[in-house]
């Protein structure tokens, strides 16, 4: 056997080139995961004229679907991985798909009713072509290497090209639709921009990481019998849950941000800069968090940081609620504020998982990675679709009238407060229920420690 076919762990440890491959992948998957979040509910209620509660739907019921896909994509991601040794196949094929379903999703020809139905059936082709790359790319770190402390180390180079992947697209595509004149052909041109960078971000790990050998198992379960093999893995759920909730938790946050900067602080313009100043300091603290966590922990590191963000966005309630520059400047520094939490609850969840599929291995004699993390990816799914389609209800609830950018509406005070709820109080409430599931993960891996000792 060649070294080039063996994980670097087993042969001195992983490179930075092949660090740099791997991570790249997620500013493609950053890219997916902020521009429909951020931008999708947005586009169809203002310039689509799509009333905000099918528009929640529209946004809902794709992800949704997800739910039930993504673990489908888990199984046979393994079955690849048997038959192939790789899971390149599946990586390569969403790194083809998405790009195009992508971009169809911003270029919808109609209006109204015609232009929900359009962005339903583009946005459930590209979040399955997105599936097919997420499931296998989510899968490799724990079959990169053996040592805890070196899958945290890949997390940390895929967290922060996440992040840069969502600085681009939180702080770029709103600025490329205004660029390209606004309304349905600034989406349009913003859709296929974005389409074009995904494209090359994905391919290049879909290709360069055939170095990694997969080893699921001699026989790959199937959905079901994942499912059930899973079922019985209590600290893996528990942190789950408090990741779906977590995920919820900011995906409520980013489709309020839009509502918040035009109706609240006085201009769509301001997206750009909430979002910049929400996600840029996790570039800087995603080290950072590692190295605490190295020194006290990562469940405890998490837990601090889940609560932090829980405060700073009730502080929210007061500052964007606020008026004048004095309102835009307080709303701009708590964002940054609950920028560094961000960075927490992004990596180290990610950097736990692959704990609770080698603890399951022990107790199996089965490695499932792929059905593992098709689980996890549908309920991070879930989490953010039920943000955006929780906060199009509350937005129909108060009042919120859809528009298109021709014919723009004021809104009543009444829909201006809902806009505010959701970008404050509501994700600090998520993030507070989150702390029990934590807990009890914590509970059940010590549990688990004493069993093995």
């Amino acid at each position: 056997m060649t070294t080039a076919l063996v994980p670097p762990a087993a042969v001195g440890g992983l490179t930075r080139r092949r660090l740099f491959v791997y991570g790249l992948g997620s500013v493609g998957t950053g890219l997916f995961s902020t521009v429909p979040g951020l931008l999708l509910l947005y586009f169809m209620t203002d310039t689509l004229g799509v009333p905000a509660g099918i528009a929640g739907l529209v946004v809902a019921l794709p992800k949704a679907w997800d739910a039930v896909f993504n673990p489908v994509v888990g199984a046979a991601s393994d079955r690849e991985a048997v038959r192939t040794g790789r899971r390149t196949r599946l990586l390569v094929a969403g790194g083809l798909a998405l790009p195009v379903a992508f971009a169809a999703m911003f270029l919808s020809p109609m209006t109204g009713t015609g232009a929900a139905v359009w962005v339903t059936v583009t946005f459930v082709l590209a979040a399955s072509a997105f599936a097919l790359f997420q499931v296998p790319y989510v899968a490799l770190p724990a079959e990169m290497s053996p040592v805890p402390s070196v899958r945290t180390r890949i997390m940390v180079w895929r967290i922060v090209f996440l992040t840069l992947g969502i600085l681009v697209a939180g702080g770029a595509a709103p600025l490329v639709v205004d660029a390209a004149g606004g309304g349905r052909k600034g989406y349009g041109a913003m859709g296929l921009t974005v389409g074009l960078v995904i494209a090359a971000v994905l391919l290049v790990p879909a290709l360069g990481t055939r170095w990694v050998r997969s080893r699921p198992g001699p026989e790959p379960l199937g959905l079901v019998a994942a499912f059930r093999t899973a079922r019985g893995n209590r600290a893996f759920f528990a942190l789950l849950l408090s990741f779906v909730l977590q995920a919820a938790a900011v995906a409520i946050m980013l489709a309020a941000a839009p509502y918040v900067a035009t109706y609240r602080l006085g201009g769509y313009g301001l997206t750009s800069m909430l979002f910049v100043c929400l996600v840029a300091p996790s570039a800087v603290a995603v080290p950072l968090w590692a190295k605490a966590a190295g020194r006290w922990g990562r469940l405890r590191c998490l837990t601090v940081a889940t609560g932090g963000y829980a405060l700073g966005a009730v502080a929210l309630f007061p500052a964007a609620g606020g008026d004048g520059t004095v309102a835009v400047a307080l709303t701009l520094v708590l964002c940054g504020l609950l920028g560094v939490c961000y960075a927490a609850l992004q990596v180290l969840p990610l950097a736990l998982l692959p704990d609770t599929v080698h603890a399951d291995t022990a107790r199996t004699g089965q490695v499932q990675s792929g059905a593992f993390t098709g689980l996890w990816t549908a309920g991070e799914t879930v989490g953010l679709a039920a943000g955006p389609g929780a906060y199009s209800i509350a937005l129909a609830a108060t009042g919120f009238v859809s528009s298109t950018l021709d014919h723009p509406v004021a809104q009543t005070a009444t829909a201006r407060t809902g806009i505010l709820l959701g970008f404050s109080l509501v994700p600090a409430l998520l993030m507070l229920l989150s702390l029990p599931a934590l807990r009890a993960y914590g509970r059940r891996r010590a549990a688990r420690e004493t069993e093995t000792a």
